[in-house]
């Protein structure tokens, strides 16, 4: 069921830069009671936090840790809403790529670290009447980029384990929201072509769809087209990004 942002005690992993930053202080805009900030080093957390020390909370965590995961659940047993934001992309392709160590880690941070932070913190959000969890994927969940094929395959698997998240949890009033953009005016996207989305652009219409029950979106008029070409003609679509092959 929607849920409104406004009260909502949130986590946000990844939260030390570009998208997790714009999703803080989006929240604290929209009148978030509390925020724990995500991130594998609480220092690179500390100037965010000093623009609202009330409200904003550093975790030390590290998605892909498992003793992370479980101390940030009983740090932060009160949260209400879950945005899984953390992700990492090595840029390389699945053959011509010199080992599976990029592959495994992309693996471990946008597929197992989404897992292990829904299971950790699913028994917390079934505590309250309105709860979600929401997972920042890409578009590349659905169409492969073959310059980025390993982290393709990492966001693939993400959605496919958020639509069972979301079916495991439905019972317990846990609306799962995923958001696919295309690329972002991030770290992570300035390696792709322009023009990129704003994070704002993300960040505010996921949190719009949060309180509107929407499952599933493209965010930003970006995205949207994309979405729309590849609604219409998935083959063609994906010839395209063929083309985009590992340098």
């Amino acid at each position: 069921m929607p849920q409104k942002i406004e009260n909502a005690v949130a986590l946000v992993t990844g939260a030390n830069r570009g998208i997790g930053r714009e999703f803080v202080a989006e929240l604290l805009r929209r009148g978030a009671r509390k925020i724990y900030l995500g991130a594998r080093d609480p220092a690179s957390l500390a100037d965010l936090v000093a623009l609202d020390p009330a409200h904003l909370v550093p975790l030390k965590l590290d998605v892909t840790n498992p003793a992370d995961v479980a101390e940030a659940a009983k740090a932060a047993s009160d949260v209400t809403l879950l945005v899984n934001n953390a992700g990492f992309a090595g840029g390389q392709g699945v053959i011509s790529a010199p080992d599976l160590s990029t592959a495994r880690q992309e693996m471990e941070v946008n597929y197992f670290g989404v897992l292990s932070l829904s299971k950790a913190f699913a028994p917390i959000l079934a505590k309250v009447p309105q709860s979600s969890i929401v997972n920042v994927l890409s578009f590349l969940s659905l169409v492969t980029l073959p310059s980025a094929g390993t982290y393709s395959a990492s966001k693939a698997a993400g959605l496919a384990a958020s639509r069972s998240i979301r079916a495991e949890l439905i019972g317990q009033g846990t609306q799962v929201v995923v958001t696919m953009p295309v690329q972002v005016e991030t770290d992570m996207g300035r390696s792709l072509p322009e023009p990129r989305l704003q994070p704002l652009e993300v960040v505010s219409e996921t949190l719009d769809a949060v309180e509107a029950g929407i499952e599933e979106l493209f965010p930003g008029e970006l995205t949207r087209s994309v979405a729309a070409a590849f609604a219409a003609d998935p083959k063609g679509v994906q010839a395209h990004m063929s083309t985009r092959l590992p340098v």
